[in-house]
């Protein structure tokens, strides 16, 4: 059994177009070569530069809470190897489109060229930048398609508190997934300055790099 159908089995994924960017976007050409052969394993693994590549069943509780759906232009912070950005760059499709994040410039080439393998940065679903996600994005102004927000932010990697830009630059109605401390957070923005929150305890991430 592969570490997808468990996800499947124990309902960690459960959504059919999620389930179906899992089965497509292989964990496997997200790895450095030396450890390409733990690809199955459901933990996280190392990427370098004191990064992982998050735990299969991590990814799925996150991105199923996300709720990411066709169309939609995601911000991915903390992109690392890639393997979030080309999953949620199979759920937008064509007519959307994910933006991924990474401060440190070595992961952000090594995600970039994962994902290139997908076609997704060649078609435009997916882009790179090298900046820190603290701050937000800083391209808002040039993509007309961002007027309103974000329809989504997924973070990968655990801040002390969420950065206020985060909330700002997210549309209504949209959500942010992240980690804050040990827990995962989900936040619904119902108006300018009225968000709901929900809080899942128990996790472990490494920490968000700030400059």
């Amino acid at each position: 059994m592969t570490s997808i159908d468990s996800l499947i089995n124990e309902d960690w994924l459960r959504t059919p177009r999620i389930i179906e960017a899992f089965k497509k976007i292989k964990r496997v050409d997200f790895l450095p070569e030396d450890i390409k052969n733990l690809a199955e394993l459901n933990t996280a693994l190392p990427i370098g530069f004191g990064q992982t590549i998050s735990q299969p069943l991590v990814v799925a509780f996150m991105i199923e809470h996300l709720q990411p759906r066709p169309g939609d232009n995601i911000l991915d912070i903390g992109s690392g190897s890639g393997w979030t950005t080309a999953l949620l760059a199979e759920i937008v499709g064509g007519q959307g489109k994910v933006f991924g994040m990474e401060i440190i410039p070595e992961l952000k080439e090594f995600g970039k060229e994962n994902v290139s393998k997908y076609n997704f940065v060649e078609k435009k679903i997916a882009e790179f930048i090298c900046a820190d996600a603290s701050k937000g994005y800083p391209n808002m102004a040039s993509h007309p398609e961002l007027a309103e927000g974000f329809d989504k932010i997924l973070a990968s990697a655990s801040a002390r508190r969420m950065p206020r830009v985060w909330k700002e630059q997210l549309k209504i109605g949209g959500r942010i997934v992240t980690p804050i401390g040990t827990s995962i957070w989900v936040f619904i923005k119902k108006s300018e300055k009225k968000f709901a929150e929900i809080e899942f305890p128990g996790f472990i991430f490494v920490p968000l790099v700030e400059k």
